[in-house]
C-alpha cells in the first residue's frame, strides 16, 4: 500500500511525514517521530493516555487517522511546557501530587488545559465531567481535581 505525504502543525512546529492510510495519530507520534509523552494504552478511545487537542477539539489519537490530520493544528504533551518551564497544570499537577505512575498525566494535563482554555473558572462538577474520558488507577482522582481548581485559579489570578 502506498504511503500518503502529511504535513500538518505539531505544537506549533510545521510538520512532513508518510504514514499508511490505517496508521493512527498515536502511531505516528509514537513511532515515526519519536513523541512518546502520548500514552498508548486502550486503542480504543475508552482510557483518555493518548488525548491530543486538534484544531482546539480534544481527542483520542489512537481514534483518528494521521492522513485526517492534513492542515490541522495538533497540540501534545510535549508542547506544554515552554522554554523549559513547565505550564501551570504541570506545576500544580506536582505540587498536589496528583500522578503517582504516570500513565494517565499526559492525557489527564492536555484534557484538562483543554478544559481551562474554554473555561478558566471550573466547578467540581465541570472538572469531573471534562476529565470523565481519562480514566486514571492510581490517584482516585481527588488530587487531580484540586490540582486543576489550582491552576484554574492561578490562571484567574495572572490574568
Amino acid at each position: 500500500m502506498a504511503k500518503i505525504q502529511v504535513k500538518t502543525k505539531i505544537n506549533g512546529e510545521e510538520t512532513e511525514f508518510l504514514c499508511q492510510p490505517y496508521d493512527t495519530v498515536l502511531d505516528v507520534l509514537r513511532k515515526d517521530l519519536n513523541m512518546t509523552g502520548t500514552k498508548e494504552v486502550c486503542s480504543t478511545g475508552d482510557c483518555g493516555a493518548c488525548s491530543i487537542t486538534m484544531d482546539g477539539r480534544l481527542v483520542c489519537s489512537c481514534l483518528v487517522l494521521a492522513a485526517e490530520t492534513e492542515d490541522k493544528n495538533i497540540e501534545t504533551i510535549e508542547g506544554m511546557a515552554k522554554n523549559g518551564k513547565f505550564n501551570v497544570l504541570q506545576k500544580t499537577f506536582l505540587e498536589h501530587a496528583a500522578l503517582q505512575c504516570g500513565i494517565c498525566t499526559p492525557g489527564m494535563l492536555v484534557a484538562a488545559k483543554s478544559l481551562l482554555e474554554k473555561n478558566t473558572n471550573p466547578t467540581e462538577t465541570e472538572i469531573r465531567y471534562w476529565l470523565a474520558g481519562n480514566l486514571c488507577r492510581c490517584t482516585g482522582y481527588d488530587k487531580i481535581v484540586k490540582a486543576v481548581q489550582a491552576a484554574a485559579e492561578e490562571i484567574r489570578e495572572n490574568a
